[in-house]
């Protein structure tokens, strides 16, 4: 009789939260590829959020010893980790009013909030993305930023943040920026792209039941060249018939009175806020049928002013052709930048 030899087990193959544990005790396997791995096998085992019943404390102090050994073995700086992957913390990119964008490797940024007291709107946000990126029409989805997850974050100070993965756009301005640069007023020629693509981002919004609740300029990027829009920071999202949940004090000014009265936000909300993001940016060099045109979205009273923002788009599009003739494409740079 042939005797046989049992393999044996594998020093770091890991399926439970005990023996995730047990692996802590020894050092990550040879091999840059195997090594991650076992990193991320790790990582989800004893993430916080997958945690056996009742073991939650013990997965988080298990959770951020794993990261200080994996960073004490790449050599890397500060990192997140969750139970999807690693994301490298790059430098800031933005600093908003609730929350810092840090650029997470090549093409995600991380949203990290200011206080733990903004969590609700960081979940808020993740979930409206979600919606519109699974429900609204996938035809116009490049008009707001793809979410690759949202996960908690126990930071320095020992509080709890909510922080949202977010698709990293490159080559965007926003609209804080024109105005900057064009201190005379935009050409209207030029605010009509914008005004429109931002009117097609509002309409797909609002047909998926989503009110943005924030239409400001430093929350619509464009893309120069390409005339690409993006309408970012869904914190302040909610659905139609809501209230907006809070307000940017700073631009207090620009609301309409639905939402510092705290009543319920309906499209007509935000087509008042896109309007005076545009009214904004053309300055004293709207001609007079565009003012007027700007003067009927932005009327105090939220039942008058227009609520459907794709015969909205139609109606502007007669104005435009009225007073220019048939729409061509207009190029359209940043001075002083690469755009």
């Amino acid at each position: 009789m042939t005797a046989t030899t049992r393999p044996a087990t594998a020093p770091y193959r890991v399926r439970t939260f005990d023996e995730a544990l047990a692996a802590l005790g020894r050092p990550f396997p040879a091999g840059a590829g195997e090594a991650a791995r076992h990193y991320r096998r790790l990582a989800r085992l004893l993430h916080p959020d997958t945690a056996p019943p009742g073991r939650a404390d013990e997965a988080e102090a298990a959770f951020v010893r794993l990261t200080a050994l994996w960073r004490r073995h790449t050599g890397d700086g500060p990192s997140l980790t969750t139970t999807r992957g690693v994301y490298p913390l790059g430098p800031v990119l933005a600093e908003g009013d609730l929350a810092v964008l840090r650029a997470a490797g090549p093409g995600t940024v991380l949203k990290i909030p200011r206080r733990p007291a903004d969590n609700d709107l960081m979940e808020r946000e993740a979930e409206i993305l979600t919606r519109l990126h699974t429900v609204a029409d996938a035809r116009h989805r490049a008009y707001a930023p793809r979410l690759a997850e949202s996960f908690r974050h126990r930071g320095p100070d020992g509080a709890e943040r909510r922080v949202n993965a977010l698709q990293r756009l490159r080559g965007f301005h926003t609209l804080a920026e024109v105005r900057a640069l064009h201190p005379g007023g935009l050409d209207p020629r030029d605010a009509a792209w914008m005004w429109r693509r931002l009117l097609v981002a509002l309409g797909w919004a609002h047909r998926a039941g989503v009110v943005h609740g924030a239409v400001l300029p430093e929350h619509v990027l464009i893309l120069p060249a390409q005339h690409g829009l993006v309408l970012v920071d869904w914190c302040y999202a909610t659905a139609r018939g809501a209230k907006v949940p809070a307000l940017v004090e700073r631009h207090r000014a620009l609301y309409p009175p639905e939402v510092t009265g705290r009543r319920p936000a309906t499209e007509a909300t935000d087509i008042h806020l896109a309007s005076r993001c545009v009214e904004q940016l053309m300055g004293d060099r709207a001609p007079r049928p565009l003012s007027a045109f700007l003067r009927g979205c932005t009327l105090p009273a939220e039942a008058r002013r227009p609520h459907d923002a794709w015969r909205l788009l139609a109606e502007l599009d007669d104005v435009l052709e009225r007073l220019y003739g048939p729409r061509t494409f207009r190029p359209f740079t940043m001075p002083g930048t690469d755009a």
